[in-house]
């Protein structure tokens, strides 16, 4: 992990596209701004760790509800 120090005003650049600015410091909080091309996803990190959490839950495949689903499905040899 990089750690730097940086004031207000000043920033970080990442890759070739993307910048890191602090713009205020108040009562032990941190104001960032990000410039970023708009194709590129940003997310706080509580609310990317939920996504991925959702995603991994929806992967996951619940035997019973599968069963339940072929039998109300029609068989390819039914059609």
């Amino acid at each position: 992990m990089l750690v730097l120090t940086r004031k207000v005003g000043e920033g970080i650049v990442i890759g070739e596209d993307i910048v890191v600015r602090v713009m205020e410091c108040k009562d032990g909080r941190i104001r960032l701004g990000i410039e970023a091309p708009r194709d590129k996803k940003i997310y706080r990190e509580e609310v990317y760790e939920r996504i991925c959490l959702e995603n991994r839950e929806a992967s996951q495949w619940d035997l019973q509800k599968l069963d339940a689903l072929n039998a109300i499905l029609p068989s390819k040899g039914s059609r």
